[in-house]
């Protein structure tokens, strides 16, 4: 391996130990699920300010996202949700149905019509299950994915023993379903992922090949796993994603992938 990989994965290792101690400490404080808050009527609100729903990945709860909640809510997002499912939840699918009733609570709440959804890892994977097989594209606007194993991941062979690590395995049934025909699906999809991404086996498994889907893969270099949903670029990149969610379209079209570093 040359000297600067070398350099390189040791900076997004020491990186990723640091988040990981940080996250522990904030663990606890999204354990309890949040309160859905009204929001300004949707009339007050700005037509492109979608509310946003967030969407933590397997064994995580919403405080990953503190960092980023921020950001967007810093950059007008005027109503942004962090959702928990159960840690207790063996099965995608129900959790993706859970997703569907939340989104259609928000959507009441605050009389917009649609949403954008951001899902780390596991997240995404769930998001993406509502929109393409449970009718969420008609209610989902834009879905960004950040490190989401969407050709499923071979990473800790010894965490099969739970049922939703199972289902993230390539060719699981769960995956052998997302790849199946999405004719017409609106929702334009965005997916980050990262060549240094140490749960993603191979890397490249967070890039999103669908010929139905509107996508775009973005490529971030230097950091991994635990850094995509709180590293400052990725955020911006995020915004930039929820910002230019124009109408969903469907057909066979691929944006990028682009290349973003946060070395």
């Amino acid at each position: 391996m040359e000297l600067a990989k070398v350099t390189a994965l040791m900076k997004a290792t020491a990186l990723e130990v640091a988040i990981l101690t940080g996250h522990l400490v904030l663990y606890p404080s999204g354990i309890v699920a949040e309160r859905l808050s009204p929001a300004a009527p949707a009339t007050t609100i700005a037509p492109g300010s979608r509310p946003v729903v967030l969407l933590h990945g397997f064994v995580d709860n919403r405080s990953v996202f503190v960092l980023l909640r921020r950001s967007l809510t810093r950059h007008g997002r005027d109503c942004v949700e962090s959702l928990n499912y159960s840690p207790l939840t063996c099965d995608l699918r129900a959790a993706a149905e859970l997703l569907g009733r939340r989104v259609d609570e928000i959507r009441d709440l605050t009389g917009h019509a649609e949403v954008d959804i951001v899902g780390h890892s596991l997240g995404g994977l769930i998001a993406r299950y509502y929109v393409q097989r449970l009718g969420g594209d008609s209610r989902v606007r834009t879905l960004v994915t950040l490190g989401t194993p969407h050709s499923g991941t071979t990473v800790a062979p010894l965490a099969d023993a739970h049922p939703l690590v199972r289902q993230m395995r390539p060719g699981s049934e769960v995956l052998r379903e997302l790849t199946g025909p999405a004719p017409g699906c609106r929702t334009r999809f965005v997916s980050f992922w990262s060549d240094l991404d140490q749960v993603m086996v191979p890397v490249e498994t967070a890039r999103l090949d669908h010929p139905d889907l509107l996508v775009h893969n973005v490529r971030v270099s230097g950091i991994g796993h635990l850094a995509l949903p709180v590293h400052p670029t990725v955020a911006a990149g995020v915004l930039e994603a929820l910002d230019a969610g124009g109408p969903g379209a469907s057909g066979t079209r691929e944006e990028g992938p682009g290349a973003t570093s946060v070395a």
